[in-house]
């Protein structure tokens, strides 16, 4: 029986070819995404592996206490708005522990740079960058220790007593733990769960439509093979034997679209490493998959088409003529829409009533964008039908009334193929809308506004004595591309944030406000900004007057220097300056720099929900094409006895195309919608925030997505021309 079954699928003709070869190709993309996804997420946890050692200061004390301690600071710099990790180490013995990727420990007057620091220190004057370092260059850091090849890295060699001074703590063992498990607040690295758990929705984003893709290509032409196992049933095939059959035929297609999966993945897995889904690149070497990974995708998918393929062809088991007794399926209830209403009912219940923990909040959001996805498939065909009895009752054509007829009689066959696209517009709208909305209220200045040019170094209690005004370097205001210089000092009568300034400075300072009229002395932040860069940027800003005389300004405690630029350059060497002259505490930044980490990575989160809709729509268009492929040759006698009867050749195509473009439109507009609806209500409930309406690149995105899908299902149409000629007509 084997024999046999691959007789006929592999020489069943044109129709068995092309069935298998679309069924492996959805097979084939269903594994290439199964497998990228399982090795993305074994990249994120190598990668935050190597995040470990930063974290060293929070590392316990090692059991042996015998071991040589090590001095450790770790602080960050920045070079054009790029993060540079900077630790300072100096071995208090012999046998000090040695961070991974390193030799030795850099002594005095040496560092390690990693390979993506020392491309940038060779491309940069030294006075912008490599003169914050102190000695020479030793080499580079190997990749156990990076967790991105675009990682900036430096390792400076101290004496002990250099770190004592610049605040350095004694640790007797490198941190070996993920930042996911580390017991004492590490803070350098990612949560690997909650990264986890994005890839896997965004993962089941990608996988859903090609799902819904392999079980449309099974479908393929099954009214016909139903016809055919029937027949094989009326002449004694039992149900067994057909059961066999279909798996072969399954079988050997799943087989090939693995196998071409597996080749797939492996092609484009230095692509996919290019990826910034944390932020930052993988190493392709990252990128891998486990024994039981590669056994479960090469097991499991085969094996599943097997299933869908038994399922397409259930009712041959059941009888050889229960083919031929077809009815028209029961119209979907309103009760579908019930999940939908109460995911809804839910975000918006929790406006005003946040829950106090992130469990909560997990819990409750997520429960909520679940009801509303699940409520969307189940009430998609019932939308469809609604849309269907409404084309059929405004239809003033032919092809309108029996395109609205047909999808009013089986909504769900109509809905089946453009559900795919539920989960892709969906996922794409609410991180679009959410993201969208939290980058205009907390995004980073843009990189004209004086929060973007000026840099301030601030002088807080815990990092020592304020320094006096003849310690601030002199040069500064000398260094091309600086406008200004400025001295704040501490506020006697505030908290630690605020300064003062006198109102002589302000007036020569144009671009960071004014004092109210009459004042000698302004209320300030700590970097002549706060929170207040929009209303610097339209001019007339007027800071708060303060009771203190002009004369007792300078007679406080220095709280901070802020240096205003009009060039890169300029910032940059400024910024050497100050670290060279205060190599105590937090180094010094710009307003700007300080936001740009979390705007970063939600930029990156948007190229995520980016990816999933181009890569969704296309598919959802080959499902389409795929099933509108499979229609046409189901209903090839029916069509050309309508030809027959004189209708034309392209009012079918309307009814084609309209059966096409009504459930896809109509899924469209209410996933889009929902989505959008279920981030206001999400940012309305968590943050207080109203919806902002996205960029027109968004709408471009999905404007061609839907173009595109519909361009493969139109490619198709010419098929009914060839399949629906007089010859078809005749009685079988």
């Amino acid at each position: 029986m084997i024999r046999f079954a691959l007789r006929l699928s592999l020489a069943g003709g044109r129709e068995a070819a092309v069935r298998l070869v679309v069924i492996a190709t959805a097979v084939a993309l269903g594994v290439g995404m199964l497998l990228t996804t399982l090795a993305g997420m074994n990249a994120v946890g190598a990668q935050n592996q190597r995040y470990a050692w930063l974290n060293t200061a929070a590392a316990p004390a090692a059991s042996d206490t015998s071991a040589d301690s090590l001095w450790w600071l770790i602080r960050e710099d920045y070079h054009h708005g790029d993060s540079i990790g900077r630790v300072d180490l100096a071995a208090a013995g012999p046998d000090a522990p040695v961070p991974p990727g390193l030799p030795r420990l850099p002594g005095p007057g040496e560092y390690y740079v990693s390979p993506a620091l020392d491309d940038l220190l060779r491309a940069t004057p030294a006075a912008e960058l490599a003169d914050r370092f102190p000695g020479h260059r030793l080499g580079t850091i190997g990749r156990a220790a990076l967790p991105s090849p675009d990682s900036l890295l430096v390792v400076i060699g101290r004496t002990p007593a250099e770190l004592e001074q610049l605040g350095g703590q004694q640790v007797n063992q490198i941190m070996a733990t993920s930042p996911s498990n580390c017991p004492n607040g590490c803070y350098i690295g990612y949560n690997r769960d909650a990264m986890t758990l994005t890839l896997a929705v965004v993962a089941a984003a990608l996988l859903f439509p090609v799902l819904i893709f392999i079980g449309t290509a099974t479908r393929l032409a099954a009214t016909r093979r139903e016809q055919r196992f029937a027949a094989m049933r009326l002449v004694g095939a039992t149900p067994r034997q057909i059961s066999v059959i279909s798996a072969v035929e399954s079988t050997i297609a799943a087989t090939v679209g693995t196998v071409v999966g597996f080749a797939l993945f492996l092609a484009l897995r230095p692509a996919v490493a290019t990826i910034p889904f944390t932020g930052d690149r993988f190493f392709a070497a990252d990128l891998s998959l486990t024994l039981v990974d590669v056994l479960l995708v090469a097991l499991g998918i085969p094996l599943g088409a097997v299933v869908a393929s038994w399922l397409a062809l259930r009712r041959v088991q059941i009888s050889p003529l229960g083919v031929s007794r077809r009815v028209t399926p029961k119209p979907p209830r309103a009760w579908r829409i019930v999940p939908l209403v109460v995911g809804l009912a839910e975000l918006a219940y929790f406006i005003g009533r946040r829950p106090g923990s992130t469990n909560g909040q997990l819990t409750v959001y997520l429960s909520g964008f679940l009801l509303i996805l699940v409520g969307l498939v189940l009430a998609g065909p019932w939308l469809t039908m609604m849309g269907a009895r409404l084309l059929a009752g405004r239809a003033s054509r032919p092809a309108a009334l029996i395109a609205g007829r047909r999808l009013a009689d089986n909504p769900q066959a109509g809905f089946r193929s453009v559900s795919g696209l539920i989960v892709a517009l969906f996922v794409t709208s609410v991180a679009t809308g959410a993201i969208t909305t939290f980058v205009a209220n907390r995004t980073a200045p843009s990189t004209t506004s004086v929060a973007a040019t000026s840099l301030s170094k601030i002088f807080w209690p815990e990092d020592g004595p304020a320094p006096t005004a003849d310690q601030v370097p002199a040069g500064l205001a000398t260094i091309p591309g600086v406008r200004s210089v400025t001295v704040l000092h501490r506020n006697p009568d505030r908290d630690g944030w605020q300064g003062v300034v006198t109102c002589a400075e302000l007036e020569r300072l144009t671009v960071f406000g004014s004092c109210p009229a009459g004042a000698q002395v302004a209320e300030v932040p700590v970097d002549l900004i706060g929170l207040s860069a929009d209303d610097l940027a339209d001019g007339g800003h007027v800071w708060e007057p303060s009771a203190l005389a002009a004369t007792e300004v300078d007679r406080q405690p220095i709280l901070s220097v802020v240096v205003d630029t009009s060039s890169r350059a300029g910032f940059e060497q400024a910024r050497t300056t100050l670290i060279d002259a205060f190599p105590t505490g937090r180094f010094p930044a710009s307003g700007a720099e300080w936001e740009a980490n979390g705007a970063r990575q939600l930029v990156q989160f948007q190229q995520l929900a980016n990816v999933v809709m181009l890569a969704s729509l296309p598919i959802a268009g080959c499902s389409l094409a795929v099933s509108v492929a499979g229609g046409l040759s189901d209903r090839r006698r029916p069509f050309s006895m309508l030809r027959l009867t004189g209708v034309r050749l392209r009012t079918l195509r309307r009814v084609v195309a309209l059966e096409t473009v009504v459930p896809l439109l109509v899924v469209s507009v209410v996933a889009l919608g929902m989505g959008f609806l279920a981030a206001h209500l999400f940012l309305r409930a968590q943050l207080d925030y109203t919806l902002l309406a996205p960029k027109p690149s968004f709408w471009l995105l999905v404007a061609g997505g839907l173009v595109v899908s519909l361009g493969i299902v139109a490619s198709t149409l010419p098929l009914l021309g060839r399949i629906t000629g007089p010859e078809t007509a005749r009685n079988e």
